[in-house]
């Protein structure tokens, strides 16, 4: 069986790729599912310098991203975006395996 992918946008590279070259610091954005949230689960994002064993690792132009093996789960499929809309900017995680999610984007169920 192949490993589940999460894919990165062309648009959340490059805003990746700013946030780490803005903090010199930092080496990858971690992205991780907690539980909570208004619809059972919340993505969270960290600016990190570390790298665990199990972290699937994606990297895309200047870019990389890090979602540990129990986030995998529950994010096989998804492709993380950055949207720069009237709303404001944010990332946001199109995630196939949600069949719920709130107004946010930041929160789902399984």
């Amino acid at each position: 069986m192949s490993e589940p992918q999460v894919t990165i946008s062309d648009s959340a590279a490059k805003r990746i790729a700013t946030i780490l070259g803005s903090d010199p610091g930092k080496t990858a954005l971690r992205v991780s599912v907690e539980g909570g949230g208004c619809s059972g689960f919340s993505y969270k994002f960290d600016l990190v310098n570390d790298q665990t064993e199990d972290d699937l690792v994606i990297e895309k132009n200047d870019a990389k991203v890090l979602i540990d093996s129990m986030s995998l789960i529950y994010m096989a499929g998804s492709e993380i975006d950055f949207v720069d809309n009237l709303l404001g900017q944010s990332f946001q995680i199109a995630n196939p395996n949600a069949v719920a999610s709130c107004g946010c984007g930041t929160s789902f169920a399984i």
